[in-house]
């Protein structure tokens, strides 16, 4: 069988560079054009050193591919990918341009005017846990934003089985990675070591895919989400910690039940590890696991749940060669199975 040939749009960002690595080692795709216009002309390794192994010159324009994959920045990516559509390509998009299924949504959270709103209906989000065979079909995939991934599979199964009330708020940490190579005062050295702060308090251009995709879990709930992300000094990963009150009913719902239901849940998904206590990111870094620990404060009524991952991998590089390999019929851990660094 002759291996596919896949493209990278930018891969000079975090989120591309770490495609070409995974991708680098998949067993049944070759590399065969790398994209990044303000580096056009170089070879990859001379930005890279650390992908010695990746003898490729970067071009400013994608050369002849089967299948595609677009780290842009959101807006810069629908312009590329709406070509490529029209040509068949198969894509999985890392940018948030086609994740939200109302384009009214897009001048609210993005800033910007959809160009292309009938391709939203036809993209599907690319969280496997949750849309498995509809990826499986599509021809366009929203891979899912780094924040939601970690919250909505923490959520996802109490959320199906009506546990919870609406009201959730979720909680999260992430590393200075998650803002992008590109420079700024706020992920300088010097203004994030030693410091952890919040920011987009008042509602952050995440939000609507969380609710969108809770919505869909259950059309019931009518979930009232608050999500506050917070900046912390480390390279890379998020910790969700997501809380919500459990159902009249519900009460006294013992752990156990709750983490068997988690782990009945999440069967057969082989990048989710229901664990028994609260994980660290450490223990996601370089790999396309989440981790999840579920509580229940049986004083409170009040369920917790605890999710790591790696930002970079199943927040981004990973989970879009996760939808690729399922878009394509792989195993789904193809080029995905290394385990975590430490430490």
């Amino acid at each position: 069988m002759s291996q596919i040939k896949v493209g990278i749009i930018n891969v000079t960002g975090y989120a591309g560079v770490e495609l070409a690595r995974l991708l680098s080692k998949h067993p049944k795709v070759k590399l065969g054009s790398i994209t990044g216009r303000s580096a056009a002309g170089q070879k990859l390794i001379d930005i890279f050193p650390h992908l010695c192994d990746i003898d490729m010159t970067i071009t400013a324009e994608l050369d002849k591919v089967d299948f595609a994959f677009s780290a842009m920045p959101h807006k810069a990516s629908a312009e590329v990918i709406i070509p490529l559509v029209k040509r068949g390509i198969k894509i999985v998009d890392i940018s948030a341009d086609f994740r939200l299924k109302d384009a009214g949504k897009y001048p609210q959270w993005y800033d910007f005017v959809h160009p292309a709103p009938e391709l939203l209906k036809q993209a599907v989000y690319g969280l496997p846990e949750l849309h498995r065979t509809e990826i499986a079909k599509a021809s366009l995939v929203a891979s899912t934003g780094c924040y939601p991934t970690g919250a909505l599979l923490a959520l996802a199964p109490v959320i199906k089985e009506d546990l919870i009330e609406p009201d959730i708020i979720i909680d999260s940490k992430s590393g200075v990675s998650g803002a992008g190579r590109t420079l700024s005062l706020s992920t300088h050295y010097a203004e994030a070591v030693d410091n952890v702060r919040a920011y987009s308090v008042r509602g952050h251009r995440h939000l609507p895919e969380i609710v969108q995709e809770l919505e869909a879990l259950n059309t019931r709930l009518a979930p009232s989400v608050t999500f506050v992300p917070h900046l912390v000094p480390m390279s890379r990963g998020i910790l969700s910690s997501c809380y919500a009150k459990l159902k009249a009913g519900k009460a006294g719902k013992g752990e156990d039940e709750v983490i068997e239901l988690y782990r009945a849940y999440y069967k057969g998904d082989p990048f989710i590890r229901v664990v028994d206590k609260p994980p660290e990111t450490k223990q996601t870094w370089g790999s396309n696991l989440c981790l999840i620990y579920p509580v229940v404060d049986v004083r409170t009524n009040r369920l917790m749940v605890i999710s790591c991952l790696d930002n970079l991998v199943k927040g981004a590089a990973g989970q879009a060669v996760q939808n690729m390999n399922i878009m394509l019929g792989f195993p789904e851990t193809d080029g995905l199975e290394a385990l975590p660094l430490y430490p």
